[in-house]
Order: C-alpha cells, then sequence, then structure tokens
C-alpha cells in the first residue's frame, strides 16, 4: 500500500454518459439540519441533480442508497450549483441552480420516515429567473455591504453581467472589451468582482462603478458612445497573466492573509487586494482545478491543486508539502466536514466519479511468513548454470538483430500464384509492340489463430510490374476464421523487371488483457510470378553480342522438360534451344551442348539476360533434387563481364547527372521568372504609366522554358526509373555469376548482393553510385584486405565523408574490379572477420579521429592520395633492407601507392609482362642482399644522420617526381587512346620497384 495515494473513505460513480466541470459540485448544509455536517451537492449537464451524504460505509458497486439524499431529473443542463442564503427574510441556506437560460433558487427539506423507509427528502422551487442571454458562471456574496442574505450574479456569454437581489433583478452591465467569458469571484473585502478577460489580465471592478455605469439594456456594444446618462465603465485595477486563467479563488477565512489566487494554465498566482503580486509559482504540470483553504500556520495558506496526472498536490504557499495520487483527473475539489471525519477531500471527475477522500497511511497488520531454511543443492544449480551457458552461447552465436521466438503466429498468410494467366487480362496496357500483355491472379488467404482486429493487408510489387489493387481492409476475425483476397498482376512498363517477386504484407493488432485495443503486429508473405508473365517463346537468334556458358557435372537435360510451359510453341523438338522473347525487351536465347554438359545463354541486352538465367539456374536444381542426385553442381568459367556491366552503370550515372542539370536549370529560370514578374508588378502598380520595355515578352519566353524544362526533367526521371531497374537486373545477374564462378556460399552470396545493391530505389539526396562506392570499399578494407594489418588499420580509423553524387564513375568502376580480383584470388566474404582482428599496439596508437588512412583513394585528375606521415612511418619500419643507396631510397619512397597501382593495373596487365617482371624483382633481391651484407655498420649510422638532415630536400625531390609522374600518365592515357599497347620506360621501372618490396605492398 503505497503511503503517497488517497485513501477511499466513500465513493460514488454518478451515472452512465454524464459530464461534469467544475462548476458542477459545492458542499454546505444544504437541508439546514443544525448539526454543522456538509452535503455534497452534484448537478451534471445531463440535468441530474444529486445530494449526498457520505457514511463511513464504503461501497464499490454503484451508489450507496443510505448515503444518497435525493436525485431530480431537471429539464435543463446545470451548469453551476452553489448553496447561500438567497431568500429574502430567511436565514436559512437554499440551493442556487444555474442553467443555460434560467436560474433557479430550491430548498431542500427533510422529513422523518416511518419503520425502516428512512428519511425523505424533497427539492422545492422558491423563485427562478429566464435569462435573456444565455449564462456562463455565476457567484454570490453581499454586494454593496448588505448583511444577512445573500446577492446573485450571472455572467453571460456575451460579456453581460447580470445583477439580482433574492428574487427580483436590480441591473446588468457589459465588461469593455470583451470577447469571450473567463472566471468570476466576488472578493467582500473590497466589494469587488474578479474577472480574467481576454487580453489575458485580472481586471477588478467595484459594485459602486458598475451600479453606477451604463444601463446595458440601453447600450449593447460597449464601444458606441454614450446615450443616456451614466459613467463609461472602466477596472478599478488590472494585472496582465500572460494566460488564460483555469479558475479564481478569494479566501475569506482568514483577514490577516486577504489574497486573490489565480490558477494558470502554467503558474499559480497571488495577489493582494490591491492588485500587487504576493508570490507566483511556475507549474511543471498542466493543472485541472483547486481550492485554498484555511492553515494552521499565520500568514499562509495552504492549497489543493489537481493535475491531468491524476494527482492531488498540497501546497503551503509555494512549497509543496504532500502529493496523494488518485483514481481520476479531478476537475473539481472541495473540503468538507461529515461526522465521521473531519476536513475530508470531496473531488469529481469528468465522467462522474465521486471521491471522500483523506491523506496519510491506513496502519498496516500484516507480517512477513518465515521462510524455511533449506541447504542448496549444488548439483541443481551446476546444472542450472550450464544450461544458462548454453542458451548464452547460442544467443551470442547468433547474428540476428531480433531473437527468434517459437510462439504460434495470431496469423497464416499464404499467397497462392495461378498456374494459368488470366482468360481476360487485366493489363492497363493491352498489348507491347503487336504482343498481347497477360495478367495473372494471385489470391492471398490470410487464416486466424486468434482474435484480430484492425487488419489492412498490403501488396508491393517491383515497377514496372502492377496489380490491380494494392491495399484492403479486412474485416475483424474470430479464431479460425479465414479471408481470401485476389488481385491480378501484369506489366505496366516498356521495359523488363528485375524482380518477378512480391511481397504482401499484413498489419493487425491482437487483443490482450493490458491493452483491450490490441498490440500492434505485422506479418510478411512473398509469392513469385511465373516468367511467362513477361515474356513469350519464339524463335532461336543466332548472333547475338552477349554471351554467357554455365557449366554443370551432370548429363545434358532437355530444356523442354525444364521449361514446359515454353515448349509447345518452340520450333526445336530435341530440346537443344529455347528462346524468349521479352514483351518489352529483347530476344534471349538458350543453347545446350549435345556433347558437353555447357548451356550457353545469349542475347542482344545484358540485363535481360538475368531472369532467364536465374530462373533457369533455379529449375536445375529442382530438376536434379527430383532425381535424387546430391551432388549437382553448376560453374561459370569464362570472365566475368565487367565491361558489359559498367556500360549499365555509366548509362544510369550520365541520367543522374542529367537530371541534377535539369533541376538546377530549373532554379535558375524560377529565379528568373520571379524577377520579371516583379518588375512587372511594379509598373503595373505605379501610377504614372511607363513602357513595358518587352518585359512581357521575356515573361512568356521564360514560361515557355520553365515548362519545357520540367517536360525534360520529368522524360529523364521516367528513364532513369527504367536505368536503375535495368541497373539492378545486371547487378543482380553479375553477383549470380560471381557465387557460380567461386562457388560462394548463400551467406557470402547475400553479403556481396547487398554491397551491390545497397539501395532498391534512387532518390535526389542518395544515388547507388556513392552507396554502392562505400559499400565495397568497406569489403576492401575489412574482410577481403590484403593482410591483417590492413584489416586492423581500417578498423582503427574515423568515419568517412558525407555521401555524394560523384563527379564520374572511374572509381567506382576501379573499386569493383578489385572486389572482383580478390574474391577471384580466394578472398572470403563475411561479417564476422571483423572481430576477430586482433589490433597492433602501434594501430591502436593511431586510433585517433582523422588519424589513419588505409586505402589510397583516387583524387579529382586520377591521382591517388598520399598516406599521412605517420602511417608511411609505420609502414617503413618494417622494410627488410635499410636506405642505402640513393637509387633504394627512390624505391621506398611510396609503397603504398606502388602498391596500390598494382592493385587497380593488375587486371589489364598481361600476363606475360608479369612473368617477366617476378623474374626481375628477384634477381634485384639478391643483388641487394649482397649490396647491403658488404657496407660496414659505420655507414649506416651516417646515413640515419644524413637522412634527418636531408628530409627537406627528400620533400622538394618527391614534389617534382610527382609532377612527372603526372605528365607520365597523361601521356599513357593518350597512348591507350591511340591503339599504342607499348609501355614507356618510367613505368616498366615502377613495376620492378613494386616486386622489389613486396613487403611494403602486402603490408
Amino acid at each position: 500500500m503505497s503511503l503517497f495515494k488517497a485513501r477511499d473513505w466513500w465513493s460514488a460513480v454518478l451515472g452512465k454518459g454524464e459530464e461534469f466541470d467544475q462548476g458542477c459540485l459545492c458542499v454546505g448544509d444544504v437541508d439546514n439540519s443544525g448539526s454543522g455536517h456538509d452535503k455534497v451537492v452534484v448537478g451534471s449537464y445531463m440535468g441530474m441533480l444529486r445530494i449526498f451524504s457520505p457514511h463511513v460505509n464504503k461501497s464499490t458497486e454503484g451508489v450507496p442508497v443510505e448515503a444518497q439524499l435525493l436525485e431530480v431529473q431537471l429539464q435543463n443542463a446545470i451548469i453551476q450549483v452553489e448553496v447561500g442564503k438567497f431568500v429574502s427574510c430567511s436565514d436559512l441556506l437554499h440551493l442556487a441552480v444555474l442553467h443555460p437560460r434560467k436560474l433557479s433558487v430550491y430548498s431542500i427539506s427533510g422529513t422523518a420516515g416511518n419503520v425502516e423507509h428512512g428519511d425523505q427528502y424533497q427539492l422545492k422551487l422558491v423563485y427562478e429567473h429566464n435569462l435573456q442571454r444565455t449564462a456562463c458562471n455565476m457567484t454570490y456574496g453581499t454586494f454593496g455591504g448588505v448583511t444577512g442574505h445573500h446577492s446573485l450574479c450571472i455572467q453571460s456569454m456575451e460579456g453581460m453581467l447580470m445583477f439580482f437581489e433574492q428574487d427580483s433583478y436590480s441591473f446588468g452591465r457589459f465588461l469593455p472589451g470583451f470577447l469571450l467569458p473567463g472566471p468570476l469571484v466576488y472578493n467582500p473585502r473590497t466589494d469587488s468582482f474578479l474577472t480574467v478577460s481576454s487580453a489575458r489580465q485580472l481586471e477588478s471592478y467595484k459594485y459602486e462603478t458598475l451600479a453606477v455605469a451604463t444601463e446595458a439594456e440601453n447600450r449593447q456594444d460597449p464601444d458606441l458612445p454614450l446615450k443616456t446618462g451614466g459613467k463609461r465603465l472602466t477596472p478599478d485595477w488590472t494585472f496582465v497573466l500572460g494566460e488564460q486563467a483555469l479558475d479564481l479563488c478569494v479566501p475569506s477565512f482568514s483577514h490577516s492573509s486577504a489574497s486573490i489566487f489565480v490558477l494558470g494554465e502554467r503558474n499559480l498566482y497571488c495577489l493582494r487586494d490591491n492588485g500587487q503580486i504576493r508570490f507566483m509559482k511556475k507549474l511543471e504540470f498542466n493543472p485541472s482545478c483547486f481550492l485554498p483553504y484555511t492553515s494552521v500556520t499565520d500568514g499562509t495558506t495552504n492549497l489543493l491543486m489537481g493535475n491531468h496526472t491524476n494527482m492531488l498536490l498540497v501546497y503551503q504557499d509555494v512549497t509543496l508539502k504532500w502529493a496523494a495520487q488518485l483514481p481520476y483527473v479531478p476537475v473539481a475539489v472541495r473540503v468538507a466536514n461529515f461526522p465521521e471525519l473531519k476536513g475530508a477531500v470531496i473531488s469529481l471527475s469528468s465522467d462522474g466519479h465521486l471521491l471522500c477522500s483523506y491523506m496519510g497511511t491506513d496502519p498496516s497488520f500484516f507480517s512477513t511468513p518465515k521462510v524455511d531454511a533449506r541447504e542448496a543443492d549444488y548439483e541443481q544449480v551446476d546444472a542450472e548454470m550450464k544450461k544458462l551457458h548454453k542458451f548464452i552461447r547460442e544467443a551470442t552465436r547468433t547474428q540476428d538483430i531480433l531473437p527468434k521466438t517459437d510462439i504460434e503466429e495470431d496469423l497464416i498468410v499464404t499467397a497462392a500464384v495461378s498456374a494459368n494467366m488470366d482468360s481476360e487480362s487485366q493489363a492497363l496496357i493491352q498489348d507491347i509492340d503487336g504482343l498481347p500483355v497477360p495478367s495473372v491472379t494471385i489470391q492471398v488467404k490470410v487464416k486466424a489463430s486468434s482474435v484480430v482486429q484492425a487488419s489492412k493487408l498490403t501488396v508491393s510489387i517491383q515497377p514496372p510490374l502492377a496489380v490491380t489493387q494494392d491495399q484492403f481492409v479486412l474485416e475483424p476475425m474470430g479464431v479460425g476464421s479465414s479471408t481470401v483476397v485476389a488481385f491480378s498482376a501484369f506489366l505496366n512498363g516498356r521495359y523488363p523487371p528485375a524482380d518477378l517477386t512480391g511481397d504482401v504484407t499484413v498489419s493487425y493488432s491482437s487483443p490482450t488483457e493490458l491493452n483491450p485495443k490490441g498490440v500492434p503486429r505485422v506479418l510478411q508473405s512473398r509469392f513469385s510470378l511465373p516468367l511467362g508473365l513477361v515474356c513469350v517463346p519464339t524463335s532461336p537468334a543466332k548472333t547475338t553480342k552477349f554471351k554467357i556458358t554455365v557449366d554443370t557435372n551432370q548429363a545434358p537435360v532437355d530444356l523442354n522438360s525444364i521449361f514446359p510451359e515454353f515448349s509447345g510453341k518452340s520450333e526445336d523438338k530435341d530440346g537443344n534451344s529455347l528462346a524468349f522473347q521479352f514483351l518489352s525487351g529483347a530476344k534471349v536465347t538458350v543453347l545446350a551442348s549435345k556433347t558437353s554438359q555447357r548451356y550457353r545463354i545469349q542475347s542482344d541486352s545484358f540485363e535481360d539476360m538475368w531472369l532467364v538465367v536465374k530462373e533457369l539456374v533455379r529449375r536445375f536444381d529442382q530438376h536434379f533434387s527430383k532425381l535424387g542426385v546430391k551432388d549437382f553442381k553448376k560453374s561459370f568459367s569464362g570472365p566475368l563481364p565487367l565491361q558489359e556491366y559498367f556500360l549499365s552503370v555509366d548509362h544510369h550515372f550520365q541520367l543522374r547527372v542529367s537530371a541534377q542539370q535539369y533541376q538546377d536549370l530549373l532554379s535558375e529560370r524560377a529565379v528568373q521568372f520571379r524577377a520579371i514578374q516583379r518588375r512587372l508588378l511594379t509598373r503595373f502598380k505605379d501610377k504614372t504609366p511607363a513602357p513595358l520595355q518587352n518585359l512581357d515578352t521575356l515573361l512568356d519566353a521564360t514560361y515557355s522554358q520553365v515548362m519545357a524544362l520540367a517536360e525534360a526533367a520529368e522524360e529523364n526521371r521516367a528513364l532513369l526509373e527504367e536505368a536503375f531497374v535495368r541497373l539492378r537486373s545486371a547487378t543482380h545477374l553479375l553477383v549470380l555469376l560471381m557465387s557460380l564462378w567461386q562457388g560462394l556460399t548463400p551467406d557470402q552470396t547475400a553479403i556481396l548482393e547487398a554491397t551491390l545493391l545497397p539501395l532498391l530505389q534512387d532518390t535526389p539526396q542518395l544515388g547507388w553510385e556513392e552507396s554502392c562506392d562505400a559499400a565495397v570499399s568497406h569489403l576492401l578494407r575489412s574482410c577481403l584486405s590484403r593482410s591483417s594489418k590492413d584489416q586492423a588499420t581500417s578498423l582503427a580509423q574515423a568515419g568517412g565523408p558525407v555521401l555524394g553524387l560523384p563527379r564520374d564513375t572511374a572509381r567506382l568502376k576501379k573499386h569493383i574490379t578489385l572486389l572482383c580480383d580478390r574474391i577471384g584470388k580466394g578472398g572470403r566474404l563475411t561479417l564476422a572477420s571483423e572481430a576477430n582482428v586482433q589490433v597492433p599496439a602501434q594501430v591502436q596508437s593511431l586510433a585517433a579521429p582523422g588519424g589513419v588512412e588505409p586505402i589510397a583513394e583516387v583524387a579529382g585528375d586520377g591521382e591517388e592520395l598520399e598516406p599521412p606521415q605517420e602511417m608511411t612511418k609505420f609502414i617503413k619500419k618494417k622494410q627488410p633492407s635499410k636506405k642505402v643507396k640513393k637509387d633504394k631510397k627512390d624505391v621506398t619512397k611510396e609503397p603504398t601507392e606502388t602498391s596500390l597501382k598494382e592493385e587497380a593495373g593488375g587486371a589489364e596487365e598481361p600476363v606475360k609482362e608479369a612473368k617477366k617482371e617476378k623474374k626481375e624483382s628477384s634477381k634485384e633481391k639478391k643483388e641487394s642482399k649482397k649490396e647491403s651484407s658488404k657496407e660496414p655498420k659505420e655507414e649506416g649510422k651516417k646515413e640515419s644522420k644524413k637522412e634527418s638532415s636531408s628530409s627537406t630536400s627528400s620533400s622538394s625531390k618527391e614534389k617534382k617526381e610527382s609532377s612527372k609522374e603526372k605528365k607520365e600518365k597523361d601521356k599513357d592515357k593518350e597512348g591507350k587512346e591511340s591503339g599504342d599497347k607499348k609501355v614507356s620506360k618510367k613505368s616498366s621501372v615502377k613495376v620492378k620497384e613494386k616486386k622489389k618490396e613486396p613487403e611494403a605492398g602486402e603490408g
């Protein structure tokens, strides 16, 4: 039991569907019993008036009958209830009830009942006033200093104050500058009325000033001039709050602490009677109601404050003294005295929860039972420990982001694709180049194993494929119920797709005990569309541009049995050839060798071969698995078609550059168009007409340019989408060929595919080229690095620059070539190798941000960036031979640069030159060892001193050599373009130098 919780002394739930607010609760001896004990009066917006006399016996269900004195249904909504001396010539308390258009005063009387029926209470109407204006709230008091009875003041929605003395109407006054009504209260000490205006300021009006001001019936608008006698109504004083007030209160229990309390939306204000502020408290919560009450300390006031976090706070001026938790948000709070409990806190919620509570604690008689001491079973503890260690090992071994659960799913989603095409095609494009476009029906069955609410089914498919309907709203499903949804898929573009798979996503809510509305969940199912949706059988082509050969270790298979749906229209009955004509692409031919175990796929379009090769490999696996062949292997022996792949890369990149250029031109023309508009507008607004100086012609021409550029940009965007789909097809084909080439596992193939296809869609902020380059560079620096030391330095480096559109694709193509070369030389693709690399101590010291640059990237003009000095020092320590001769100094200056040049150019250099260079390098190694052994030790010491003094001269030499190398590179490029295959002497010397220092290159 929490100490900081309001103790429930008596509670009741008032009706169902009724609404209450802060004016609907009041306490007092309304039946004039003379005992001094209070009754609780509650009125609702539904017109229900209830009076309670709470007793100590609690009731958890409904309203206790013995505590409810009266319940009356009135005709109109009850805005506010107050208890006071509202009848002349009577000192008894009466009940005033404010309705929107009526004020009623009632007397409550009780008569002692006979036998077990108890006391009977009656509600009798004393008088009522029909209001001409809609009422908002009211206050009462001894207006004008009259003692013995109370007068009433009602504020209307239009800002009119209506004064009533018992059963007669006195006068009415309009408040100046009124917009919306605020809280209203009467201060008996100064005989004035306090309200908060729409200007968010507290205003005080004396009763005497209101009495002599202009009559409201004669003057509707306070801003109009006076027509009859009377003074203009002005406030006695104002105080700027800066926020809207929720409630006002003027406690009158002590003249020594004369204060005015204002509850704002974020602050609590306490002011003196003359408008000077006493203190202010900034609240860290949203208050809902408050009530000042008497304090035991002189000069201070206690406050009860409720907030929207179900808390009831007790303040002494600005100091928080206590906090109690309530079961709801209170809208009204009062303090009452009952026979069994003095000072009970009465709180009311907006939906009718009435609670009489007190703060503190109840005595607890609970004693903790003794626990039987028992000895620990060490064998059982040891077995449990081993079991937990096993769970931990299995959990750390898996690399899944989310743990796999064995809980049965609430829904089972299955997608079934029809085996035959639709009789009537649902395609939007009925024919492409004379070929009809078919469609196929997919049926999705959703079966529920528990109660499911708010189910939505979404179908996503890769462009240019489309479906007839991609979103479905399912009805709530019970246990065991199922729903079937059907839709058709078809080709909706003039280029083949990169993927024939689609996803069905079902989002739903499963209700639980703690959350009846349901916990949101998502399920996904995948389906594959048939190849016949995008192509038709045709006659084989003999001459094509691109060819791919796939080898197997099994006897040749009849292609008609592999592709039965295409065999009916095939001209080759032997099954050695089969051709596919894409509806919006090229013709792809598959040829099976009669003698060997090879299959050739050829076409005039490199990208269009992807779907056929993928389907061929998948059907080969299915065919031989059905035959029970376990050692079936397939491979690709030919060179990787990188040059054909790079054509797709360049085409996509050029379209991205064009899109950027169109965007820049559009922004320029838009700025120009707005500038011309401003000029024309100033000319038209000028009072003295001036010639337009052909500005209108310039405006028309600029508008035409903007429209033409927008159309061209839109056309380029469509071409870019098509180019990206073709690039995806080419990338998928390259990944498949690399996996067949090196026999990659499914995990390694997935890593390679995620590296070369990091995006499923191009965006203006992030494109495929920069994303792929970053992913490939990461693999080259991590698991495909040449040594563990390179991998360690790459792990110690800081993050790279922000990705952006590159200037060209040379660097990307170089890195992809290097990736293929490293995989071809036995590189292992894995993500777990990074965690197993031990970083050397020297590298850890260089692990500051920006301290290590492991790969020398290509600069703007094709130059390679030099590594930092710290890294070159670390590399030079590993050199096998010291700097003895000037020639050797030149050789060991740029070890990493030469190694990288060797990697980049390794794919293009012929094999014969590489063999010659190996022989020459082995000879030079022997000569260098002999020379180093002949020289004395003293020369080495002298040279070490010379190196420190000649550091500046060596740097100038390096600059000269770098400028020479630039010129030689330009010459080499020109020689390659003209078809000259000769290699310059400088480059051959560089290759020799590379072979001289193998450890530097590998390190």
